[in-house]
């Protein structure tokens, strides 16, 4: 059903347009950082169980963990190799980003050994989502859960090693799988590589992974208005896009329909589709150069509560607890707060 307007909104001044296929492939004081901070293996004890962290999130490298007292997954693998690993040429965009060494210090920390660690889902083969996978699944010895389209396009387009292919469970769209007590369902996104985000249920609750993607199709919308907990891109700002540096080559392409989604159009399926088991919120994937968090924040708290609805900052502070929904933007650079979701 292309052509279709998404309820009436437009993204980036074109339709946000539906599309169904189901059948391509696949204080003054010092206070502490995330990774100097010890904290208490609280999923062992809390809830369910069910926890997620963030260790990097935007085109210079991405990569969280959501895990169980069972253990968890990695959601892509793309922040710096371990030195080992490093190749001869760096490029300087990249020495803020945390180390896969850092990442597992800080799951360390949190009671998640490497062992504990069963699976990379991999959404699709840019630089910035795959960069340290080899060295994350040959330390975990664990799996890289992928479709066929995906790991086709990283071995062909990426310097990665052949013996990645030794770890890959192939994966379809839109037929479950498990990981350890996970049931995780791949859908497809609108990218220019083939891409697909991840809806992850355990006990109940369901977190779903939604990020680059140009306009958000009806089969990705299914999965996203279900979450509890959704992770969704919001990549830039349009006024700022437009009049920043790109080249407008570089900004059609990031506009389009097969580019990023900008703060407005995340902004408001989220209010849209906002239901009473929306717990948070995660903004993720803001561009450097075309958004800030301030301005990507504001754009969902001012939807959420142009519905009458209560907005959290997901701090967990006292005032904030009882609000309708928490929402965050989750670092560039660094590890953002450990959540116990459930």
């Amino acid at each position: 059903m292309p052509g279709h307007k998404y309820k009436g909104f437009t993204n980036s001044g074109r339709p946000l347009k539906i599309a169904f296929d189901v059948n391509g492939d696949d204080t003054p004081h010092e206070v502490p950082t995330a990774e100097e901070r010890p904290i208490v293996p609280r999923h062992m004890s809390t809830g369910k169980g069910l926890c997620f962290i963030s260790f990097g999130s935007g085109s210079s490298g991405n990569c969280a963990y959501l895990g169980t007292p069972r253990g968890g997954i990695l959601i892509d693998a793309g922040i710096r190799e371990p030195v080992k690993y490093h190749r001869k040429k760096k490029n300087p965009e990249h020495q803020d980003v945390l180390t896969l060494d850092q990442a597992f210090a800080v799951l360390e920390r949190n009671g998640v050994s490497p062992s504990m660690i069963k699976g990379v889902l991999l959404t699709h083969a840019h630089q910035d989502h795959m960069r340290c996978l080899y060295p994350a699944v040959s330390r975990c010895n664990c799996s890289v859960y992928c479709t066929m389209g995906v790991m086709s396009q990283m071995l062909q387009r990426c310097r990665i090693s052949g013996r990645i292919t030794d770890h890959h469970v192939p994966i379809f769209k839109e037929i479950p799988f498990r990981v350890l007590d996970m049931e995780i369902t791949a859908f497809e996104t609108s990218h220019d590589v083939k891409s697909v985000g991840f809806s992850i249920e355990y006990e109940g609750e369901r977190f779903v992974v939604a990020t680059d993607m140009g306009i958000i199709t009806d089969r990705a919308a299914h999965y996203m208005s279900r979450a509890h907990h959704l992770m969704i891109e919001c990549n830039y700002d349009l006024t700022m896009l437009e009049k920043g540096r790109y080249p407008q080559m570089l900004k059609d392409r990031v506009k389009g329909e097969r580019g990023h989604l900008d703060n407005e159009v995340a902004a408001q399926f989220v209010s849209q589709h906002y239901h009473e088991d929306l717990q948070h919120v995660f903004l993720c994937h803001l561009s450097k150069d075309n958004n800030t968090e301030e301005i990507a924040l504001t754009a969902m708290r001012q939807a959420l509560e142009g519905r009458g609805l209560s907005v959290g900052d997901a701090s967990n502070a006292a005032d904030q607890r009882e609000r309708d929904v928490q929402i965050c933007a989750l670092p560039r650079y660094s590890a953002s707060e450990w959540y116990v979701l459930a």
